[in-house]
């Protein structure tokens, strides 16, 4: 053997740093699906994954990744509002949306809370690790069809509160109820949800809340 032979190979292309992903779905199948998919991809590494919106911060500050690549509807809070959290406590991170819900309410949403793209599920697993490149190096992201949608659809007019009232209202909370959780009057309450209803051009509070959460506004 000659000296040669003891000298370390000189680095090839997977020497390269790769896009560390950090995912979160509440659907392990799902949530195995993408990481199998996105780790095929020779410049990118799923390095975690977390089937909780609260688990995705420790994640987060434990490895340290590029992007998150985060589904909304997930126990223990929702993704837009972790993405605004992850977004805040770590600036340097990236935000990819993917989910099942396309509604036109949460891709604002989302871009206000510092998503750098969103996109649905049934993406092209090519087209999906593209994205996450994009959004990697600081570009937006949007499927077209989703922002036509949220153009159709017209901005969310609803307040901070008007949103908090319907978010109880959905459960079938009773007027007294609310105003007991949110810490308001009932007059209040009610003054929130009349306002809500005209908004949403529907008829009960009932309907107001089933309307703004289809619309993703909630």
């Amino acid at each position: 053997m000659t000296g040669a032979d003891n000298h370390p190979a000189a680095p090839g292309p997977d020497a390269e740093p790769r896009i560390r992903i950090v995912l979160a779905d509440d659907q392990a199948l799902v949530r195995g699906g993408l990481a199998a998919l996105l780790s095929m991809e020779p410049d990118i590494e799923v390095v975690a994954e977390v089937g909780r919106g609260d688990e995705l911060d420790a994640a987060v500050a434990r490895h340290l990744p590029h992007v998150c690549v985060v589904d909304i509807e997930m126990p223990g809070g929702d993704g837009i509002t972790a993405t605004g959290r992850i977004r805040r406590a770590h600036p340097g991170v990236r935000v990819l949306i993917v989910t099942t819900f396309g509604r036109p309410g949460y891709v604002s949403r989302a871009l206000e809370n510092g998503a750098g793209g969103f996109v649905v599920k049934d993406t092209p697993a090519g087209e999906l690790a593209e994205a996450v490149r994009r959004v990697h190096a600081g570009e937006k992201v949007i499927d077209p069809e989703l922002v036509r949608d949220s153009m159709v659809a017209g901005p969310d007019r609803l307040t901070p509160r008007e949103k908090d009232v319907l978010r109880q209202a959905l459960t079938g909370a009773r007027v007294a109820d609310i105003a007991a959780t949110l810490h308001l009057s009932q007059g209040t309450v009610r003054n929130h949800l009349s306002s809500a209803i005209t908004k949403t051009h529907t008829s009960t509070r009932g309907e107001a809340a089933r309307e703004a959460h289809l619309r993703g506004w909630l």
